[in-house]
């Protein structure tokens, strides 16, 4: 077996190289002969390298027969995560339950409230008496309960009416 020292390998795409000797062009390894550029058919130029580069398709783009990518519009719309739930429904007053686990003096407790802000791991209730505000966080949360009706968006739908119900 013939060992060959290491050496950096230069890798032409049109007129771009990218490699540590970029002034040594397509040249062959140690007692190999050169690599020539491709002859292209009678009439057509010699092919070099990549003559151009194929066009960035983001995942699910539709293309033309041609190759060309048509831009598409995502829609954005807010999933359906407790907070945008509580976001939706700001200034509502709610009784919020929690739970903390391995805590000798309460295991649980319950919080009423206006809801005031909504985060991905908090809310901020106040109590409409005294104006008090406690930041608390999802972790411990367990559910929430509201006495008037709640807004709620569906992922994907544009917004959702109010509409009176009858309970019986």
């Amino acid at each position: 077996m013939i060992t060959q020292p290491y050496r950096p390998v230069t890798y032409t795409i049109g007129s771009v190289s990218s490699g540590m000797y970029e002034n040594q062009g397509m040249k062959g390894m140690q007692g190999m002969p050169a690599i020539q550029p491709m002859q292209g058919m009678q009439g057509m130029p010699a092919m070099t390298g990549m003559q151009g580069m194929p066009p960035q398709v983001s995942s699910g783009s539709p293309m033309t027969p041609t190759g060309a990518v048509i831009p598409t519009t995502t829609p954005v719309f807010e999933q359906s995560y407790i907070e945008n739930i509580f976001r939706l429904n700001l200034g509502k007053v709610g009784t919020f339950y929690y739970t903390y686990e391995n805590n000798k003096d309460w295991n649980a407790k319950v919080y009423k409230g206006v809801l005031e802000a909504a985060g991905r791991d908090h809310i901020i209730i106040s109590d409409p008496v005294t104006g008090q505000r406690t930041v608390l966080l999802m972790i411990y949360f367990d559910y929430a309960t509201f006495d008037e009706p709640l807004l709620y968006q569906y992922p994907g739908v544009i917004g959702n009416p109010v509409t009176a119900r009858n309970y019986r």
